[in-house]
């Protein structure tokens, strides 16, 4: 039995990760920030494949906010075993320089400011010289960490690309404190953040291009979470895992 937080789990990757969690008979923290009926209904998807589930509102970006989702998972749940930092923000597809320093801000704000305050908050729980048992932490980050995103997404490619580097910087901190660190990147994945960016049949198209000839689904990259989750993965430490179709 293992207690996981997973941020941004309300739908998409942190959905299905949530689920594949509670197959295994794990517990859920359910975090989400605006739509507290799909959070809910996550929950509620859990429970009935056999975990444990409480939901968590907060926004990532507000250190209050992500004290408190740490201390709504432990009263819940019971001490830690895991951490998924999933929650993630894109905007409508632009130039570099048509980006207006509004948007950037947030995209920072949540993509790099609010998974470094959830992995700085996981470290402290987790951590055995701070009172915590060990465990996993694994970040979400992209493949457009290695592309770029030109002429689209420059600016959420570079708030991932600083989970990259976290993965790699925490996996060495915490390795004697009985926590691994380590991240995913996945590529053109079915999901509705695509729609948010402006273009909801972005992965279904792209995807056709991909090695493997489609988009992926997020039940492929929540098989990667919970892997590293996972007691099998007991001596990856830093890695960065691309589930991108070869792309």
């Amino acid at each position: 039995m293992k207690n996981i937080v997973i941020t941004g789990a309300s739908r998409g990757i942190g959905r299905a990760t949530a689920l594949l969690c509670a197959a295994r008979g794990w517990s859920v923290a359910v975090n989400y920030v605006r739509d507290e009926r799909a959070a809910e209904q996550t929950a509620q998807a859990v429970r009935a494949a056999g975990g444990r589930a409480v939901t968590a509102r907060a926004d990532v970006a507000v250190e209050a906010d992500v004290m408190q989702m740490f201390d709504t998972a432990e009263s819940g749940l019971g001490p830690l075993h895991g951490v998924v930092i999933n929650a993630g923000i894109v905007a409508p597809s632009q130039a570099l320089a048509d980006m207006t320093a509004q948007r950037l801000k947030r995209m920072f704000d949540v993509n790099t400011y609010g998974a470094y305050l959830c992995a700085r908050e996981a470290a402290r729980r987790l951590s055995r010289d701070r009172g915590g048992g060990g465990g996993a932490i694994v970040l979400v980050s992209s493949a457009a960490t290695r592309l770029g995103s030109p002429h689209e997404y420059v600016d959420y490619a570079g708030s991932k690309a600083a989970l990259d580097t976290l993965t790699i910087g925490l996996a060495k901190e915490l390795g004697q404190q009985g926590v691994r660190v380590n991240a995913v990147r996945p590529g053109l994945i079915e999901t509705e953040i695509h729609a948010s960016g402006g273009h909801p049949d972005r992965a279904e198209r792209l995807g056709a291009a991909t090695p493997m000839g489609r988009a992926g689904r997020p039940e492929e990259v929540a098989e990667a979470i919970v892997w590293l989750l996972s007691d099998a993965a007991s001596y990856a430490t830093g890695a960065i895992l691309d589930v991108a179709g070869g792309r």
